[in-house]
């Protein structure tokens, strides 16, 4: 292992290790992954080698029909799994290596679904965003609310914050996951599956042009670029 991927007990606090590259922040290198129900027996599914780099303020879209393993490099992205082959680096370490809370300040996945284990209101939806900066087993103070109300504003959805989170609409409630991300503070590393890759404010951001998106004659969404001035 290389010195710029070392885990993350060289180094506690990961801003005190410098980057191996300081235009690279995120870099997937040859990774691979295969499900099996056990070692002895085939794949399942195998996920080729794949490799790209991302940079500061990028966006990246992951795209592929479905079934293709998309999600898998989303994972493994995130460091919830380690691969077969190959290694994902962000700011110099391997993500699968790193302590669980270090992980977790860094990295916010949004899940394409996010079911709900319990009621909550939104602003306590929001709030798990906090978790990976408070001590073992303690309660969220005052400090950590008034964070989490204020992500809700940064989005003009403060007159949202006491509704129940199973009141609230599917996308409405993707929209309240990405504000988990705003309480990942410092340059936290946002991986996610949309809750529809042909959302229209989603592809128009990646592809920096005006679309529309309607349901075509075969009952898939069919995406019509817009004419530019």
């Amino acid at each position: 292992m290389s010195s710029t991927a070392q885990s993350s007990s060289a180094w506690p606090n990961l801003g005190d290790a410098p980057r191996a590259d300081s235009e690279v922040r995120l870099s997937v290198e040859q990774v691979s992954y295969a499900y099996s129900a056990n070692p002895s027996q085939a794949p399942l599914f195998t996920l080729e080698a794949n490799s790209f780099q991302s940079r500061p303020g990028e966006i990246v879209a992951i795209l592929g029909p479905n079934a293709s393993g998309k999600s898998t490099l989303l994972k493994l992205i995130a460091g919830a799994l380690e691969p077969l082959s190959g290694r994902v680096l962000l700011d110099g370490f391997v993500t699968h290596t790193l302590a669980p809370r270090a992980r977790a300040q860094r990295i916010a996945m949004v899940q394409q679904e996010t079911p709900l284990l319990f009621p909550a209101r939104a602003w306590e939806f929001v709030l798990q965003g906090r978790h990976p900066y408070g001590r073992t087993l303690r309660f969220e103070n005052d400090q950590d609310v008034l964070i989490a109300r204020n992500a809700l504003a940064q989005v003009g959805a403060e007159h949202l914050n006491d509704r129940w989170m199973n009141e609230i609409s599917g996308g409405e409630t993707a929209e309240y996951a990405d504000q988990v991300v705003l309480l990942q503070k410092g340059k936290s590393l946002r991986v996610g599956s949309p809750a529809s890759v042909y959302q229209r404010d989603l592809l128009e951001e990646v592809f920096h042009t005006p679309l529309t998106v309607e349901q075509g004659s075969n009952g898939r969404p069919r995406v019509n670029l817009l004419p530019t001035s």
